[in-house]
């Protein structure tokens, strides 16, 4: 799924083509035991809890893909009798009506989902009637021949909340805050099946995490039965890991900096394209060579590429490779963070024999906040 596809189905799950007709719910303890759990019609609820409701929804539909909402793909195993997609099917297109498939899905998430503290899980199904689209590319509510059909899955923290005094009316009396168990925002979730081109894959899922590096590999095999994709944080390290012994003790700082300035370069360009924008073997090797590697470095890029990544069906977000937002330039002592269009203002020289750092400044300079017209002492 690309942004344009999540934002029309986070953006009407208060609307009236997207209906949520069924909701159920599990609460968990800390010791995996269930302590409540229901099924109900959605329309049951009251208009405040509806409300409450589609907020963390939208949350499980929140963040940036390939970062916090991953595309997963069920590998071919899985698409047969006893997979975990036939499953989910299964559970889908029955409406969550029969309480023992529900049953054992949320035994199969408290199963293996870690969390050593309360939890809730909530799945819903719903329907969206999707409208059409004109040449161009305006959508036309009067038109429309698909039906999307899924269900949403949301596991919440339950936490006691924060100690401390309020204002009870009754009383008129300020008194110790009684405390109570709240349910927080999602951090883990999917919805399923994917909505690709405007209609139902049942060959993807949407997986959510709220942390970025805590993707549970062992939660997405066991409700998906396939691998985990590398965390952005993972992809990041892979890339500098490449980068770094493609280069090895020979690399400078301009050819870094080149690097920094193309990744860059292809984020501003593609920002308008609803796809994210990839880097694979390929690309990487282009980039590299762009940048000044010398040819006899480039000889070690395979090796390290092949030894960095695991799969090279499995690419890798710029957007996670790369802080492209600023080049951060480190020593043990000092740290500069520069604009990434502007990383010409750091030079290296060589001054007295000893390798240096040049920043070029104009009549703005602030220390801890304050204003330093005068640089250098006359």
């Amino acid at each position: 799924m690309n942004r344009s596809e999540v934002n029309e189905i986070k953006k009407n799950l208060t609307g009236d083509r997207l209906s949520i007709d069924r909701i159920c719910g599990c609460y968990v303890d800390y010791e995996k035991k269930k302590k409540v759990q229901f099924t109900k019609a959605f329309g049951q609820l009251s208009e405040e809890e509806t409300f409450k409701y589609f907020e963390i929804f939208k949350h499980t539909l929140s963040g940036t893909i390939g970062k916090n909402l991953i595309p997963l793909e069920f590998p071919t195993d899985q698409e047969m009798t006893g997979g975990a997609q036939e499953f989910l099917l299964t559970l889908r297109n029955t409406g969550l009506g029969e309480d023992a498939l529900v049953e054992q899905f949320f035994d199969r998430v408290i199963d293996s989902y870690i969390d050593p503290e309360n939890y809730y899980i909530i799945l819903i199904h719903g329907v969206y009637d999707v409208p059409g689209v004109t040449k161009d590319r305006i959508l036309n509510d009067d038109a429309s021949d698909t039906v999307y059909d899924f269900i949403l899955c949301s596991i919440c923290p339950v936490r006691l909340s924060k100690g401390g005094l309020s204002y009870i009316a009754q009383e008129k009396m300020i008194m110790e805050r009684i405390r109570d168990w709240v349910v927080e925002p999602p951090v883990k979730g999917f919805l399923f099946p994917s909505f690709m081109d405007r209609t139902d894959d049942i060959h993807h899922t949407l997986y959510f995490s709220k942390k970025a590096d805590d993707l549970q590999p062992g939660f997405i095999d066991a409700l998906f039965g396939a691998a985990a994709p590398l965390s952005a944080p993972e992809q990041k390290e892979t890339f500098q890991t490449i980068l770094s012994e493609t280069i090895g003790e020979d690399g400078d700082l301009s050819i870094v900096k080149n690097v920094h300035e193309m990744l860059s370069e292809m984020v501003i360009g593609s920002a308008d394209q609803p796809e994210p924008l990839l880097i694979g073997r390929k690309e990487m090797r282009q980039i590299l060579e762009d940048a000044g590697v010398a040819p006899e470095q480039m000889e070690r890029f395979d090796e390290a590429y092949e030894n960095a990544v695991e799969s090279e069906d499995e690419p890798m977000l710029v957007t996670n490779v790369s802080d492209v937002k600023k080049l951060s330039i480190e020593t043990p002592n000092v740290v500069i963070r520069v604009k990434p269009d502007r990383a010409d203002l750091v030079m290296p020289r060589i001054i007295d024999g000893r390798e240096c750092l040049i920043i070029a400044v104009d009549d703005h300079v602030e220390v801890n906040g304050i204003n330093v017209r005068t640089i250098f002492k006359r």
